[in-house]
């Protein structure tokens, strides 16, 4: 599989990351997709690897902690094994699901947990999950920069951070890797963040380039309405009208693009978001091998200017609503 330098750190990520959200096992509403089985789930990142992937992407807020123990389980043994990805600053709450944390002592205390449950001395990247609370930026950031200095981790970087708050992080120390969400319905990191990620030489992953199944070629009317109360989908602003029905005009464009390279529909939403120079790799959240088998394709596919025309034509603007 081909890769791509991770901004300036030396490093080859594949284009494709093998995402664990979904292996959260559904605790306390950390992963939204229900239960998850725990076997299928080593199962399928075995396969990630055996495909070629070199990294995979986890954080301690995934089932706290369950998802990080999974990858522990598939990686024990290995004698050459792929990059981590974590992340820190969402602990249990008392009083709901989670807690935004970002304070010195709780992202020391979350980095040596995960030290644990995925069962090395040193973290591949930390990151801070989300900049939240906004007035604790500085303080997260600078333990990262400790930890970086401590040994403690080798790569440090920042999840849904805007632009601003990136360049306040780089004041006190450089960002090595940057994790915004991307995908043809959700494109608001082409404003700034990926521009930023550009001209500073930050490597970027990006996450849910299928918006967790919206666009992967399966999605039906009938499907978003059978969709349970517990499913974080029912109700979410792209799964209901007037953008449900651009989404699925837009699904229909994938296909009609996939037929065109004997591709599916999940490979060329992957493809699109590839083919910008900024990303560096594409994290995909697949819970079954089988369903991996049907998103690699992504990395060799090459879309044309009349397929990305295709892609992007309609959905812009949704009965007044703009995206």
């Amino acid at each position: 599989m081909q890769s791509r330098p991770l901004g300036q750190t030396g490093l080859e990520l594949t284009v494709l990351g093998m995402g664990t959200w979904a292996m959260g096992d559904g605790k306390r509403r950390t992963s939204n997709l229900g239960p998850a089985d725990d076997v299928e789930s080593v199962a399928t990142i075995h396969r990630a690897l055996d495909l070629g992937i070199n990294w995979i992407d986890t954080a301690a807020y995934y089932g706290f902690g369950h998802a990080e123990r999974v990858v522990a389980r598939a990686l024990r043994g290995m004698t050459e094994r792929p990059l981590v990805f974590t992340k820190c600053g969402l602990v249990p709450s008392e009083v709901g699901d989670f807690d935004n944390r970002i304070t010195a002592t709780s992202i020391r205390e979350e980095a040596d947990a995960s030290l644990s449950r995925l069962e090395t001395d040193v973290l591949d990247v930390l990151m801070i999950h989300w900049p939240i609370p906004d007035e604790d930026i500085e303080e997260g950031w600078s333990t990262l920069a400790e930890l970086k200095a401590e040994g403690k981790v080798r790569l440090i970087g920042v999840s849904n951070f805007s632009a601003m708050q990136m360049a306040r992080c780089e004041l006190i120390a450089s960002i090595d890797a940057i994790q915004p969400e991307y995908s043809l319905v959700e494109r608001a990191a082409e404003a700034e963040v990926l521009p930023y990620a550009e001209r500073a030489g930050i490597g970027a992953v990006t996450y849910s380039p299928l918006k967790h199944g919206l666009l992967g070629g399966q999605m039906t009317r009938e499907r978003v309405a059978a969709l349970t109360p517990a499913d974080w989908r029912n109700g979410h602003a792209e799964y209901t009208e007037p953008r449900l029905s651009a989404n699925l005009r837009l699904v229909d464009a994938l296909r009609s693009v996939a037929d065109r390279h004997g591709s599916t529909a999940s490979e060329v939403a992957i493809a699109w978001v590839l083919r910008r120079p900024a990303v560096t790799s594409a994290i995909l959240g697949p819970r079954r091998p089988k369903q991996l088998e049907d998103l690699v394709g992504a990395a060799d596919l090459k879309l044309s200017d009349d397929d990305v025309a295709v892609l992007e034509a309609g959905p812009a603007i949704v009965e007044g609503v703009p995206r």
